[in-house]
């Protein structure tokens, strides 16, 4: 409880700014629906829900003490399986073929405010976890590991929006999802579009978490 306390008073601010920037694009979002009576982009609160989970998970595990290799093992792949959901939201731009032309602004500030809010959370999230990781692996070896977050992410983006795939399925459909990821990585040629979308979004994803390192350093 006072590691709780203690965690909550020293990220108080951004813990704030977060609540506010989600209660904005919620807002956002009823407005949206009350102009165009549609509630077509109601999904948007489920995805942002998803995406809190790797940030409330590494949030969690920053107010406990060392974990146990075996247990910390489990957190960590359990986190890495839901972070995802985090920058997912970015490629729900694709639904803006399906909106109202004369509110497209309206959609495109409320897509951006969502979006804007999974990227956040999934640079704090990834920003934590390199200083749990930091606990049980040496600073080179937690980069690497963060570094290959990010093409794993990027792939299970890829695995969620073109395969609509979700984080749980790891568990309820295994046998399949597994198939996919095989048939994948094994046929390059005949998945280049998996390729080419993982290659840029993990470069994407690594400019973003290096450009706000760099930021707050200064």
């Amino acid at each position: 409880m006072n590691n709780l306390k203690t965690y909550i008073y020293n990220q108080f601010n951004i813990l704030v700014l977060i609540s506010l920037s989600v209660l904005f694009s919620i807002v956002l979002l009823m407005i949206r629906i009350k102009l165009n009576q549609s509630f077509f982009y109601l999904f948007l609160i489920w995805n942002l829900f998803l995406a809190c989970i790797p940030f409330t998970l590494t949030s969690y595990l920053s107010t406990r003490p060392k974990q146990h290799k075996v247990s910390f093992a489990l957190y960590f792949f359990t986190w890495l399986a839901f972070l995802p959901n985090a920058p997912y939201i970015i490629t729900d731009f694709l639904h803006l073929r399906f909106g109202d032309y004369h509110l497209l602004w309206l959609d495109v500030l409320m897509l951006a405010s969502f979006s804007g809010n999974g990227v956040l959370l999934f640079l704090l999230s990834v920003k934590e976890m390199k200083h749990i990781l930091l606990q049980h692996f040496s600073a080179n070896m937690s980069n690497y590991i963060i570094t290959s977050v990010f093409p794993l992410t990027a792939f299970g983006v890829y695995l969620g929006r073109f395969l609509r795939y979700n984080s749980w399925e790891i568990i309820l459909n295994p046998i399949e999802l597994f198939l996919d990821i095989f048939n994948i990585t094994t046929n390059p040629n005949v998945h280049f579009q998996a390729w080419i979308f993982t290659f840029v979004f993990s470069i994407f994803l690594g400019l973003l978490y290096w450009i706000n390192n760099t930021l707050n350093k200064n």
